[in-house]
């Protein structure tokens, strides 16, 4: 009774030790989750006047997260803005030498309709033998002279037009070239505002409310941790059986023997060959090289950047 108890126990690990030797290795693939983290840095360099994020705090997309003093570059706008307003003052004002020359032709009108009155006059009076006609001729002279001196009036009007808006013109060219400087000013100010690129969670924080950063140095690492990309390898031989938009079950340990499962989708295969990474395992290890697969997985809150996954096609 002893020795078939004892068989049967030996049954039963044999069975036990072949049934977990089965489900070993049971996966096509394994890989490592990861994310497409963004640096973010300060275009302009300064002093952090404000930082509005911690780690672990969800940003969305376009929001203001950190402004840099950009003091010294408003008082250079001001500067050229002042500049712009002084080119207007430099200018002259044509309006009140026209006005003199317009009340002097308004005068010689005047004028010249009173001797042509005396003309019609006098030529009655010529036609009646009651003046001479040198005295008509005195009249038709003036007038002629009287007609020169409008038609000098006229002309100094278009001249002092043409003199006045070419010396405007002048001064005025200078003031483009101004506003243009102002815009750029106005584009430096604006980027002292840092905006947060995409909508997602930020990872590292590397900067503080009032410290000095230079332009180009990271203030913050985010990623869109929504949805992560498990990068798997596979060997020639699975190769086949892979496709893109193809989609498959990805396991994560949840415990000593158990797993989480995700439904995933191929999104990415690479299209180079390259040596196996010794921290992978493939269904195929005698395979030194395999291909680099990505796989798109939605983030319940557990998945991490760095945990590994399982996959089976």
């Amino acid at each position: 009774m002893k020795n078939k108890l004892l068989i049967i126990g030996h049954l039963l690990i044999t069975l036990l030790f072949q049934g977990c030797k089965s489900n070993e290795n049971t996966f096509d693939a394994t890989g490592v989750f990861e994310a497409d983290e963004i640096m973010v840095s300060s275009e302009l360099p300064g002093r952090i006047t404000e930082m509005r994020l911690q780690e672990g705090d969800i940003l969305p997309a376009d929001s203001i997260v950190a402004i840099i003093d950009a003091g010294n570059i408003d008082l250079q706008k001001q500067q050229v803005e002042a500049s712009i307003s002084a080119l207007n003052e430099k200018t002259n004002d044509v309006v009140p030498q026209l006005n003199l020359l317009r009340e002097q032709l308004r005068v010689q009108q005047t004028q010249l309709q009173t001797l042509q009155k005396e003309k019609e006059r006098f030529t009655k009076l010529v036609q009646a033998d009651a003046a001479t006609p040198k005295q008509l001729d005195d009249i038709v002279a003036q007038m002629d002279i009287l007609k020169g001196q409008m038609e000098v009036t006229k002309s100094q009007m278009k001249v002092q037009e043409s003199n006045v808006a070419t010396q405007n013109r002048s001064i005025l060219s200078e003031q483009k070239p101004l506003a243009k400087r102002a815009d750029i000013l106005k584009d430096q100010i604006n980027r002292g505002r840092v905006m947060n690129p995409i909508t997602g969670t930020v990872l590292t924080r590397y900067a503080y409310t009032g410290e000095v950063i230079g332009a180009g140095k990271a203030i913050y690492k985010i990623a869109d941790l929504s949805s992560l990309l498990l990068r798997a390898y596979i060997s020639s031989e699975q190769l086949s059986q892979v496709q893109l938009n193809q989609p498959v079950k990805v396991f994560v340990d949840s415990g000593a023997k158990a797993y989480r499962q995700y439904e995933g989708k191929v999104i990415w295969i690479a299209d180079k060959a390259e040596f196996t990474p010794k921290t992978i395992q493939t269904k195929n290890e005698r395979a030194n090289q395999v291909y680099a697969v990505k796989i798109l997985v939605k983030n319940d809150g557990y998945l991490k950047i760095g945990q590994y996954g399982e996959v089976k096609f």
